[in-house]
């Protein structure tokens, strides 16, 4: 017993004093913790948790119902596969951008001297010790190592769509859906509804990667970067022109019997 409990006091003492000679200052520490909070803020108030006001987000949720109620009355869905097409290839251009961020941090952490001196160039703030700047970098990959998985696993969901897509049976008359094409658009919907959360979960990272690079000039700057960002994403999110595109609803137009050319007015 005694023994047991020496070996483990030693390595408590060796863990806290891992933890005591990290190279991170208090502002650091600060200055992570709220960046963390500003990302998750960010993803609460778009899936509508933290207030009721409607994101872009959920109005082109609402807009994916729309559109796949509409495939199913369609018997030529060729639109539909392409929007799928469209939709997977999108996905697959960030999944791939991710993958060679990915590498060009595992470059830069061999070419550490070189952008330790151009930092110290800048002249802005005192230039981060070799160890800080490479635990820097490390939380860099693992921002792009989450956006990475994301885009992965929302192409393989776009995938899923389009064969439960291919399963909608095809409506041969008029008036309301029966309750199997009711379902099977239902699948379909929630299964796309749930591909284009993980994109934009991957695609968040992705901007918030944008703003973590203000901690390689010191962790003011990364509380600089993080509110401009978040003040750019809450601006297109839930007060851009986009979104009113989406939910306004404007009484003449397209739809109600106007023409949108300005010579048929």
């Amino acid at each position: 017993m005694r023994r047991c409990f020496s070996v483990s006091s030693i390595q408590n003492r060796g863990f806290i004093m891992s933890v005591g000679t990290m190279p991170l200052s208090l502002g650091d520490y600060v200055a992570l913790v709220l960046f963390l909070i500003a990302w998750q803020c960010h993803s609460l108030a778009v899936e509508s948790v933290l207030f009721k006001r409607r994101s872009l987000t959920q109005a082109m949720n609402l807009q994916r119902g729309i559109w796949l109620e509409t495939m199913a009355r369609r018997e030529v869905r060729i639109v539909d596969t392409s929007i799928m097409s469209g939709l997977q290839q999108g996905t697959a251009f960030f999944a791939s951008s991710s993958l060679i961020a990915l590498g060009g941090c595992f470059a830069l952490l061999g070419a550490s001297d070189n952008v330790l001196g151009l930092l110290t160039d800048l002249a802005i703030t005192e230039a981060p010790s070799r160890r800080l700047f490479e635990i820097k970098v490390i939380g860099l990959i693992l921002i792009l190592a989450y956006s990475f998985f994301k885009f992965g696993w929302a192409y393989r969901l776009f995938n899923y769509c389009t064969i439960l897509l291919g399963a909608v049976p095809i409506v041969h008359r008029a008036g309301p859906l029966d309750a199997a094409t009711i379902a099977a658009v239902s699948r379909v919907m929630r299964m796309n509804v749930l591909a284009g959360k993980h994109f934009n979960a991957g695609l968040r990272g992705v901007f918030f990667s944008i703003g973590y690079l203000g901690w390689f000039i010191g962790p003011q700057f990364l509380l600089l970067t993080t509110a401009l960002l978040l003040f750019v994403l809450v601006r297109r999110q839930f007060f851009s022109a986009a979104r009113l595109a989406v939910i306004d609803q404007p009484s003449e137009g397209p739809g109600n019997g106007s023409s949108i050319r300005p010579d048929s007015q």
